[in-house]
């Protein structure tokens, strides 16, 4: 019998499984490098705080100096001639401007008056008798009174005169100009047949008489409206006054800002004065005409403060020097020439003046100073009334060492 044989193995070891894969954890640290970095945060500061200090620290240090308030008086003359400002002469450049305008305006004729005119016209006379017929001048020419639409009054006659003396032949005519009797419309009468009443009682009164082929024209009698005398002063009194002010006015707008002018050295006059009408003249209204001239001599507000800041230069010395906010100027006109483009004015200045602070070597001197050096420094000054020092960041104690860091800003309030 075959003999059985048994393997016994040894059990395998099982396989370790791995474990599930922890989930990805952004940012997460261990724990041993959070402490450490907490370590590293005053390094940090420290470093930050020398890195300003080296680099943004900064002193800001405001002074008020000395100053004192003074007065100064010069003449000064603005001359058209001249271009540029003359400081040793006192001269400074002037301009010209003007202003020419022409200025019509209608008016009504305050006057009345009766105006009379007499009628006119043409006869023809015929002489139908044998013999020639002389008429004298003013001879009398007679039209039926029903011609005459309106009733004649007292002095009113129904005549026409002629004006020359004519002589008629035998069977034949002649024409005649003849002017009415009286003034008025009631003279102008259509075309009529007149008798002459000098031939009354004679043969002649039936054989010569007068023919009218047109009206009687130009008879009038009313009252109208006359240009006296009193209407064209006061129509030149009131354009004048216009004229003169909005010339004036325009001369004034056409001045830039920057220039000065003065009222007493403003010129207006008349340069033509022209009246369509007449005294006498028969209208309602009437035209009235002014040409006006507006003329200054102007100069520029900084001509005139450059001028005044440069001779105050001269009278306060190298050490001091002009606030140039205080800075005040008074001028009058002393002898003012239009016609030679002259002014001379008397000025009167103002100005606080201080005492010139040399910043280069006043930052020299604070280089590097703790806050106490500093103020101890400011204070010994001579030409520091008073002093304030500001330096940053907060926790500086010494001006920099580098001078454009250094800010000097003077008070002159």
């Amino acid at each position: 019998m075959a003999k059985k044989i048994l393997d016994i193995l040894p059990p395998k070891k099982l396989k370790k499984e791995k474990p599930e894969k922890e989930p990805f954890l952004l940012f997460k640290k261990p724990e041993f490098k959070i402490k450490k970095g907490l370590i590293f945060i005053p390094l940090v500061l420290i470093l930050i705080g020398i890195f300003c200090y080296f680099t943004l620290s900064r002193a800001e240090i405001e002074i008020w100096p000395e100053t004192e308030i003074k007065t100064f008086k010069t003449r000064l003359t603005v001359d058209k001639r001249i271009e540029n400002i003359n400081f040793l002469a006192n001269l400074i450049p002037g301009i010209i401007f003007e202003e020419e305008k022409t200025f019509s305006q209608e008016f009504p004729a305050r006057g009345k008056k009766l105006l009379e005119r007499k009628a006119e016209g043409v006869i023809r006379v015929f002489n139908d008798s044998q013999t020639n017929q002389t008429l004298v001048s003013q001879t009398r020419f007679q039209p039926p009174l029903e011609k005459f639409r309106l009733t004649l009054e007292k002095n009113e006659y129904p005549w026409f005169r002629s004006t020359e003396r004519i002589v008629i032949p035998a069977k034949s005519y002649k024409d005649v100009k003849v002017v009415a009797e009286a003034p008025g419309e009631k003279y102008n009468i259509e075309p009529s047949t007149f008798s002459i009443p000098g031939l009354a009682g004679t043969p002649q009164y039936t054989f010569v008489y007068g023919k009218s082929f047109e009206p009687m024209k130009g008879g009038l009698k009313k009252e109208v409206s006359e240009v006296t005398p009193e209407d064209l002063k006061e129509a030149e009194k009131i354009l004048r006054e216009k004229a003169l002010k909005e010339t004036k006015d325009a001369l004034k707008g056409k001045i830039p800002a920057d220039f000065i002018f003065l009222e007493d050295a403003l010129k207006t006059e008349i340069l033509e004065i022209f009246s369509l009408a007449r005294a006498g003249a028969e209208l309602e209204k009437f035209t009235f005409q002014l040409k006006a001239l507006a003329l200054t001599l102007a100069f520029k507000k900084g001509d005139l403060e450059n001028f005044s800041k440069e001779f105050i230069a001269t009278k306060i010395g190298a050490d001091k020097k002009i606030d140039q906010k205080s800075l005040k100027i008074e001028y009058l006109p002393e002898i003012i020439n239009l016609e030679a483009g002259k002014i001379i004015l008397s000025l009167n200045l103002e100005a606080k003046i201080y005492s010139d602070i040399d910043e280069i070597s006043l930052k020299r001197g604070l280089l590097g100073k703790s806050l106490a050096e500093t103020q101890f420094f400011l204070q010994n000054q001579p030409k520091v009334n008073r002093s304030e020092v500001k330096l940053w960041p907060f926790w500086v104690r010494k001006v920099p060492q580098e001078m454009e860091k250094i800010k000097i800003k003077l008070n002159l309030d």
